[in-house]
């Protein structure tokens, strides 16, 4: 039996995350330091997987398939795509940097009226939800994947209620209630998205009489499973609500800025870069695969929706005071983007919505990382607080500029590459969304130029004079991001070798072909 390298990249985290809630309280850098070596230990083993994939083989490799639950057809399946091993390798990209990021936001609090922040939690609860999302890109059974596309909310539940952001204008009683507010709000919107696809998870059994995506998938092929219209198409609206909620898309985002705002910033991170991944990756992987008539048939509404997600998150963005939900409603319409690309149901646009997966988590990252190593300084997340922090800390404001410029895609950084390929390719099928879909752009350029600017230009205000510049652990958590970003905008190759194949698999389980430009003929 070959060794079975996918489960033990998922489940190397989750017995770190089980190892480090067991250090005791007293020696919480232990715990830290454990946290840490299993993630690097797990980004190993992730790099391990993408080097014995193999663009060219097999559509889904390195697979896993045990008998699990063997009267209701549930296997013990994992196996991994060009998509899915892009993913994978990117949350086991982030999750070190976000607990070096995290390091000291889960220390004991000194003031008398805060209680007491269970350290060896915080980072085994970060483990945890690794361990299952790269679970969630691997499964291939979809009873399998359900289960820790559900169980990820627990662990992220107590990151955001639990571990809030210290910096609040309104003292820690209303911090307190906000935290668990937004909290309460993720999980009751995922939870609700979630009941509706175990319904539509069921349904699919009683018609397929199994959860394996490769069987079902096949068989739709091959017409020996055959789907009514009218049922195709409430399954996939079952599969989709879920996905969108996580996504998140218009209008079932408005967990999102809460949820974020109320968070330390790598547990945002960890939000918008790697837990929301999920739910546009599983359009990709789920709704396309087994059901391509219903999702051809619902294109033009999610377009519409994924639509009003760029304008709307952008024009929100650009009234923002507070940093990180600013940060939030970018993402919302980065998302749209991402979705955009996924249903414009062509080649360039699926590539360039997998690239942006990609690129927006490491873009988003050391934004908002960096973000909030500058809140952390100041203690406030309003806008208006700042101004003048690159005359005292000159680096610190560098890499804000650098992750800001991602952000709004500017040419020669990874992002810009994914947009373009997302707005080509919808250019080709439907050119009046590609054309409104530009001023999403424009609104970017908007609110990150006026967010640097309120920040960082200007005169120095009083209460950021003092405030220093990065410090070596915070330069080792952005200086990778930063280079990452520029190599992948000016060298892409690496990452669209992996993931074309896999968008081509994709088009053709949907039966669409990219349309052929129109040329006029030479006279």
């Amino acid at each position: 039996m070959s060794f079975p390298l996918l489960t033990v990249t998922a489940a190397l985290p989750a017995v770190g995350a089980v190892a480090t809630a067991a250090v005791p309280a007293a020696r919480r850098n232990a715990a830290k330091a454990l946290a840490l070596l299993v993630s690097l230990a797990t980004l190993a083993l992730a790099i391990v997987v993408l080097v014995r994939f193999d663009p060219g083989g097999d559509r889904y490799q390195l697979t896993e398939s045990h008998a699990w639950i063997k009267d209701f057809g549930v296997r013990y399946e994992l196996g991994v795509d060009g998509i899915g091993v892009a993913l994978l390798a990117l949350t086991a990209l982030l999750i070190p940097f976000i607990i070096l990021a995290g390091w000291h936001d889960a220390d004991p609090l000194e003031t008398g009226s805060r209680r007491w922040r269970p350290t060896q939690g915080f980072f085994a609860l970060i483990l945890a939800v690794e361990a299952m999302v790269i679970i969630s890109f691997e499964a291939t059974d979809v009873f399998l994947f359900y289960i820790f596309f559900e169980a990820m909310l627990i662990p992220m539940y107590f990151l955001i209620g639990g571990f809030g952001d210290r910096a609040h204008q309104h003292g820690e009683e209303t911090a307190s209630t906000q935290r668990s507010y937004a909290a309460v709000k993720f999980l009751l919107y995922n939870l609700v998205g979630g009941l509706i696809m175990l319904a539509a998870v069921i349904g699919l059994y009683v018609v397929a009489g199994n959860f394996s995506l490769q069987e079902i998938a096949q068989a739709r092929a091959d017409g020996s499973l055959h789907m009514a219209t009218s049922t195709e198409r409430w399954l996939f609206l079952g599969f989709f609500f879920a996905f969108a909620v996580k996504a998140p898309l218009w209008p079932l985002h408005t967990w999102l800025p809460n949820a974020m705002g109320e968070a330390t910033a790598p547990v945002a991170v960890l939000i918008t870069a790697v837990v929301d991944k999920v739910g546009t990756f599983a359009m990709l992987r789920f709704c396309l695969q087994l059901f391509p008539e219903a999702s051809k048939w619902a294109t033009p509404a999610i377009l519409v929706l994924a639509l009003i997600s760029i304008v709307y998150g952008a024009l929100l963005a650009v009234g923002q005071r507070d940093i990180k939900r600013l940060v939030a409603y970018a993402s919302i319409s980065h998302f749209g983007f991402i979705i955009m690309g996924i249903f414009a149901m062509t080649s360039q646009g699926q590539s360039g919505a997998t690239l942006y997966m990609v690129n927006h988590g490491i873009s988003t990252a050391a934004l908002m990382l960096v973000a909030g190593f500058l809140i952390s300084r100041r203690g406030s997340r309003l806008i208006a607080d700042y101004g003048g922090v690159q005359k005292v800390a000159p680096v610190l404001a560098g890499t804000f500029l650098i992750g800001g410029l991602a952000t709004l895609s500017l040419p020669g950084l990874a992002p810009f590459v994914s947009e373009f390929l997302v707005l080509v390719g919808t250019f080709a099928r439907y050119p009046v969304i590609g054309i409104i879909a530009t001023f999403g752009i424009v609104l970017a350029a908007l609110y990150t130029l006026v967010l640097y600017q309120r920040t960082m230009t200007g005169p120095v205000k009083a209460e950021v004079e003092g405030m220093p510049d990065l410090r070596v652990r915070e330069l080792v958590v952005v200086a990778p991001l930063i280079v990452l970003l520029i190599f992948l905008g000016v060298y892409p190759k690496p990452l669209t070798d992996i993931v074309n194949p896999a968008v081509k698999q994709t088009m053709s389980d949907v039966q669409k072909k990219d349309p052929q430009p129109e040329v006029e003929a030479a006279k």
